[in-house]
């Protein structure tokens, strides 16, 4: 299983944890000097993870005056023959509750993520679209984009610069779509150079002005992994933030596969 900030993988250790997909990440062996940008890319992407997470995780939002909104989330995610999927059901507050949203992510970077969101005042499963995916998930700074698995093949990648954040040395790289149709017109990463981690990601919109900033706050190890377990991503131009932050992880426990159904967001974890 594949997580990092460069697609959220699991995102949710992301969001989502994205990345959460994007957003956990584990020790790994320090890269060489002369890799390239594509190679490091690749690198973060294919790092060992859990076969499957269980975890509990709060969501705060936080609007330009200040004002907070937190909301419960349950996820679960686990690969299955080369497939990551993931599920992520909002507890609280009783607006959101049972809401719930299923991603699947194709590890050769063939296709597209598929995914899904249920939403209980309308009792129905609906299809995310290609269209849909740069729109806010449930309100917060995170788009559906930004929840899913993007495979490194998808971008060219440039190493701009070098650059400590807290001490540690990183590589600064750009990575830009081969895609014309896509939310972002580039995105800027952070990457530790020890851990093969991305700590930061800046996110321009289609005219390449700054539109977001996502920050790892927090590591914790879970079962021998390093993983992301607090992150956030703020809006610059709204000035808005969200903030997702893991309290229980279980690693590596069975999980179903029939559980990463459309009956199951329905239904409910």
């Amino acid at each position: 299983m594949k997580r990092s900030i460069q697609s959220t993988r699991r995102t949710a250790l992301a969001l989502v944890a994205a990345t959460l997909a994007s957003l956990s990440a584990v020790y790994a062996q320090g890269a060489e000097p002369s890799k390239t940008a594509d190679e490091i890319m690749t690198d973060v992407f294919n790092r060992p993870q859990p076969e499957s997470i269980t975890s509990e995780l709060s969501m705060v939002l936080t609007d330009s005056r200040g004002r907070e909104r937190t909301r419960r989330l349950k996820q679960i995610s686990a690969t299955y023959s080369g497939v990551d999927k993931k599920i992520m059901e909002f507890a609280e507050p009783a607006d959101v509750r049972g809401t719930s949203f299923m991603n699947w992510s194709y590890g050769d970077g063939s296709r597209s993520d598929d995914q899904w969101i249920y939403l209980p005042a309308l009792k129905r499963v609906r299809r995310i679209s290609s269209d849909g995916k740069g729109d806010s998930f449930m309100g917060s700074d995170f788009s559906y984009d930004d929840l899913a698995e993007r495979h490194p093949q998808k971008d060219s990648h440039a190493i701009i610069g070098t650059e400590n954040i807290d001490g540690e040395s990183c590589w600064i790289i750009e990575s830009v779509s081969r895609d014309s149709g896509e939310s972002y017109s580039k995105t800027i990463s952070w990457i530790s150079k020890q851990r093969l981690m991305g700590l930061k990601r800046e996110y321009y919109d289609t005219s390449g002005k700054l539109l977001k900033v996502l920050t790892v706050k927090e590591t914790r190890e879970v079962a021998g992994y390093l993983m992301i377990t607090h992150t956030e991503m703020r809006n610059v131009q709204k000035n808005h933030r969200t903030e997702m932050k893991f309290g229980s992880i279980t690693a590596d426990s069975a999980i179903p596969e029939d559980s990463f159904t459309e009956r199951t967001l329905a239904r409910g974890l």
